[in-house]
């Protein structure tokens, strides 16, 4: 479903040039749950940006499906996104003058979709992330664990082939990280969405079906797991 070759990305940081990826090559099959890790500074938020469409390549080559992203134009990445790329954030990012419901629909809204499509896939997504009966509170009136749900109910909502999450659990305990990743895995083996996360958590890293470590802009370890 992804492939890269040669990505190489160089910021400006005063007088210096950082290196954040250097030539990285590698395919993602579709269906995968994959987590890119590394310290801070190693390149897996860059890599998983590029990939998302929000940050652009110096060099190499990025397809999704048959679309080379690196070619594209920024109106062509922002379409791009929208109409196929889902994102979780560790801030959750919902608007919160909108319900769960307002904020699922938001992306499917942005599509030009009308309502009476739109309400049954709204509340089916509710239904599977486990939030029926609450699509009428506000982000303030839900936990972060709930939020989270609703972040991942507005990202899987549109059917995307790709949804990349970053740092999903950083602002959760141990025990809401742990449902939130296994509502990902049920919503990967039930839906065949790819996922790939940017993450320091250990227990994202165990979880993941594929790990990508990075360290200094470079893969250093890729493991695949049954």
């Amino acid at each position: 479903m992804i492939k890269i070759k040669n990505l190489v990305k160089n910021y400006q940081s005063g007088a210096n040039v950082v290196h954040a990826l250097k030539g990285i090559s590698v395919d993602i099959d579709s269906g995968e749950f994959t987590a890119i890790a590394g310290p801070s500074g190693s390149g897996k938020t860059t890599m998983l940006n590029i990939i998302g469409c929000i940050d652009s390549l110096d060099n190499g080559t990025v397809l999704i499906g048959d679309k080379d992203i690196g070619t594209m134009q920024k109106l062509e990445k922002s379409y791009f996104r929208r109409e196929n790329l889902g994102f979780i954030f560790q801030s959750y990012n919902l608007i919160p003058v909108l319900t769960a419901y307002e904020n699922v629909a938001f992306p499917l809204n942005l599509l030009g979709l009308p309502e009476k499509e739109i309400k049954p896939r709204v509340m089916q997504i509710l239904k599977e992330v486990g939030l029926e009966g609450m699509e009428d509170r506000i982000p303030s009136k839900l936990s972060g664990g709930q939020q989270q749900r609703v972040s991942i109910a507005r990202a899987l909502v549109k059917n995307p082939q790709l949804v990349l999450a970053d740092e999903p659990t950083a602002n959760l305990d141990s025990n809401t990280g742990r449902e939130i990743l296994d509502l990902m895995l049920e919503m990967n083996r039930k839906h065949k969405t790819t996922f790939i996360f940017s993450t320091h958590d250990q227990m994202v890293m165990e979880c993941a079906k594929r790990l990508l470590y990075l360290h200094d802009g470079e893969v250093i370890r890729d493991e695949r797991r049954e």
